[in-house]
């Protein structure tokens, strides 16, 4: 019995679907985790194209995902919070309630330095990129807070500590200062972690650099 060529043909156009979908997904990846790089690297301003050459798309297929530097900018966030997520997860798993704590916020030290750019870019009156605060503070808040409780609950850190004032603190001491001396925000943070456990009975296990 011959094939139908009919039946053929949808099978074959079904197939093609098949892999542009998985191109799409495939470009669609590459182009947010290189813009991820990029953008830790230059900023927020760099030339589009670049990433675009970096990712090994053209810069119409970029546009055709992402039609705006905000689209890209909002997918970029998004998949770096989930990470920050998912990490949270782990470390909470695979330590003691303390050193969790205190590795993912080692890791929350390096996600502000790689997106020095997006406070201005969150003042920019831009709708695409309003809602990514709250979205930050939703996703990671509650993972955070879990931390925060299940340090205090074996003492290791004082009680009643906010998610919230953890992330704000973090993020402030990570601040280049206007005046005076640049500061290392890794030091600036151990110190701030160290006052976390003041009191408790902890000590100091905060590897920060020394004074200079």
């Amino acid at each position: 019995m011959s094939e139908d060529p009919k039946s053929l043909s949808e099978a074959e156009t079904e197939a093609a679907g098949r892999r542009r979908r998985a191109d799409a997904r495939r470009n669609i990846g590459s182009l947010i985790q290189t813009a991820s790089e990029v953008f830790a690297d230059a900023g927020l301003d760099v030339p589009i194209r670049e990433i675009a050459d970096r990712a090994g798309v053209g810069v119409g297929t970029l546009y055709r995902h992402f039609p705006t530097r905000s689209d890209l900018v909002v997918a970029v966030f998004r998949k770096e919070v989930d990470e920050s997520v998912e990490a949270a997860k782990m470390l909470a798993t695979q330590h003691p309630p303390g050193e969790a704590l205190e590795r993912w916020v080692e890791r929350y030290v390096d996600f502000i330095a790689a997106h020095r750019g997006l406070a201005a870019a969150f003042n920019s009156g831009d709708p695409a990129l309003e809602g990514l605060p709250a979205h930050f503070q939703q996703r990671l808040g509650p993972l955070v807070q879990s931390l925060l409780d299940a340090a205090a609950a074996k003492g290791e850190i004082r009680p009643g500590v906010k998610a919230s004032e953890l992330l704000h603190g973090v993020a402030m001491l990570c601040v280049p200062p206007s005046c005076g001396e640049p500061t290392d925000p890794q030091r600036m943070v151990g110190l701030f972690m160290d006052g976390l456990r003041f009191h408790t009975g902890a000590g100091s296990r905060t590897k920060f650099p020394p004074g200079k």
